[in-house]
């Protein structure tokens, strides 16, 4: 008898640590930032409180600087379920559902109080659950603020001519080459991992991004001027898979939303924090930073907002302009 009740209670114990590994998820939540950056800094905390919140039945994996692909690929591989979550930008996720990229579009917000009331709005909410239904039930669970984006070149820019026929590298998505094609510049998509080599060699004369992106990816290396135009107020969405997100639990879908939404929270706060100083830290490597009037640049571009290069309604565009 005692024989047969070691027998069934190692047994049982093999069978509970065996039901406890099958029982682990693994997840790849992949991006193509830095590892010094907030966003990697946040995914990596998020992975650590969804196992810590879900008794680890879940095990995130953070891949960064696109060791898992391209900003195209891992959107692609969202639906393929090759990589369960992602941050990318609004623009790609605009690809295959238009109204999202609207929070993408230069000079769409007036100001980082107008884009702070929109990312708590009804309407991304609208459009987060119409691009859920075009894309097999992807899941925008959380948006991070990214940063100004501003021009950097090798000239000085003092006004919107002064970007007439300049050569500048884009993001591989269609509305990035809204503000510069406004201004008469040369927009050129280049992959987010290739644009240091192409500004070194001459492929293009400058580019465009935050400042905490230009200081990480180390840009100002290969460019004399940073010129604060401010012509995107500029967001990463963290989009959980549709194969992934349609096996969670309803109460692990609540822990995988508050923690993505709390990871994107302080992500911005460091992103606000690092924008605020990084100006005058340019200076003092001898960046020439220029702060220019950014109303002739804005009416140029304004006059596109609502042309063909559109992928939202009028009544969208409104609603989005209403947010106070």
């Amino acid at each position: 008898m005692t024989r047969l009740f070691k027998v069934v209670a190692v047994a049982a114990i093999l069978g509970l640590v065996s039901g406890a590994a099958m029982a682990q998820t693994k997840l790849k939540w992949a991006h193509v930032y830095e590892t010094s950056e907030a966003y990697h800094t946040a995914a990596v905390w998020a992975a650590g409180e969804i196992a810590k919140r879900t008794n680890n039945r879940y095990n995130v994996e953070v891949f960064p600087a696109s060791s898992l692909g391209k900003e195209t690929d891992i959107n692609q591989g969202l639906t393929l379920g090759t990589v369960d979550i992602i941050y990318t930008g609004q623009l790609f996720a605009g690809r295959t559902y238009g109204p999202l990229a609207i929070g993408g579009a230069p000079y769409m917000f007036r100001d980082f109080a107008h884009w702070k009331a929109f990312s708590t709005s009804k309407l991304l909410d609208e459009l987060a659950d119409g691009y859920q239904q075009k894309n097999a039930g992807n899941k925008v669970a959380a948006i991070t603020y990214y940063g100004e984006r501003h021009v950097t070149s090798n000239k000085a820019i003092n006004k919107p001519e002064d970007m007439k026929g300049l050569k500048i590298r884009v993001p591989d998505a269609p509305l990035y080459t809204m503000f510069p094609r406004a201004v008469g510049a040369n927009p050129t998509p280049i992959a987010f991992a290739e644009v240091y080599l192409a500004l070194q060699n001459g492929t293009v004369d400058a580019q465009e991004n935050p400042l905490p992106t230009i200081d990480a990816k180390k840009f100002y290396e290969v460019q004399k001027f940073i010129v604060l135009t401010g012509h995107i107020t500029d967001a990463l969405l963290t989009i959980v898979g549709g194969p992934t997100w349609n096996k969670l639990s309803d109460a692990d879908k609540q822990v995988f939303v508050a923690v993505l939404r709390e990871a994107a929270g302080k992500a911005t706060e460091e992103i606000v924090s690092i924008e605020q100083k990084l100006g005058a830290e340019f200076e003092k490597r001898g960046k020439t930073v220029t702060k220019v009037n950014r109303a002739p640049f804005r009416e140029a571009t304004m006059k596109l907002h609502n042309g063909p290069d559109a992928t939202w309604d009028k009544a969208t565009y409104d609603k989005l302009q209403a947010i106070k």
